[in-house]
């Protein structure tokens, strides 16, 4: 090769080769570019997501100290009922407003049977069944939870299957650029840096995209998750204190 068509070569194959990763990117075969923009959408919500639940998580667990330390205030049964309103947020709230509900429903249901009985209304403090009425406010607390658990978790399985199947999308990326760089090989009759080159960055790119937007899926997941276990020891605590509070006071026998 005489000397000036190599010098004239040789910055065209630095140009062919020294490209920022958002050349690749727009300068990749469709698939690997269908592959990178979900990747990058995927990412988006995930990170919509973490910042979403961070919110979410972070007004719960510190509503729910401050309700608490109404509910063990000493406060009778209606107010603490009307100040548990101003905590929207707190789950074992909601447990508690369930449980009040539940628990007038009952009383007030004892009332009338009594009224229906004896002629005169009784006291429905000590006049309620037991056995039933146990069993009505742990189905309503049960709800409750159940609801509250729910809500909680609601778009925490987005994040999993984010992490989970990221790197796999990524990696099919990855073998359709190593297929392009082999198709290039093929067309050009031998293997050279300038042949190659582009192929493999979009493969490795790809790769680096799905590592990418499963780490920060996955770390948040588990962190969440964590939180979500303490809510919800929380929330099973306070039920279990509720109903032993209410077989002291308000149930019969």
């Amino acid at each position: 090769m005489p000397i000036a068509y190599a010098a004239e070569a040789a910055p065209d194959a630095a140009e062919a080769i020294n490209l920022s990763a958002i050349d690749i990117i727009f300068s990749a075969s469709p698939m690997v570019q269908m592959v990178l923009f979900l990747l990058i959408g995927l990412s988006v919500l995930c990170w919509a997501i973490i910042f979403f639940k961070f919110g979410v998580m972070k007004r719960c667990l510190s509503t729910t100290d401050r309700f608490l330390d109404i509910f063990w205030s000493g406060k009778s049964m209606d107010q603490i009922y009307s100040e548990s309103k101003k905590f929207p947020a707190a789950s074992v709230a909601k447990i508690f407003q369930a449980g009040y509900v539940e628990l007038q429903r009952l009383m007030e249901r004892e009332r009338q049977r009594s009224k229906h009985v004896t002629g005169t209304e009784s006291d429905p403090l000590k006049a309620v069944p037991p056995e039933s009425s146990i069993q009505n406010l742990e189905r309503a607390l049960s709800r409750a939870h159940r609801t509250e658990t729910m809500r909680l978790e609601r778009s925490l399985t987005f994040l999993a299957t984010t992490g989970s199947t990221a790197p796999f999308i990524g990696l099919f990326g990855t073998v359709w650029g190593i297929m392009n760089a082999f198709q290039n090989i093929g067309a050009a009759g031998g293997a050279s840096l300038t042949t190659v080159a582009p192929s493999i960055a979009e493969a490795l790119i790809a790769t680096a995209v799905g590592i990418g937007c499963a780490i920060p899926a996955l770390m948040a997941y588990n962190y969440y998750n964590h939180q979500l276990r303490n809510i919800r020891a929380q929330m099973d605590n306070f039920s279990g204190d509720f109903l032993n509070i209410v077989k002291r006071n308000f149930l019969a026998g």
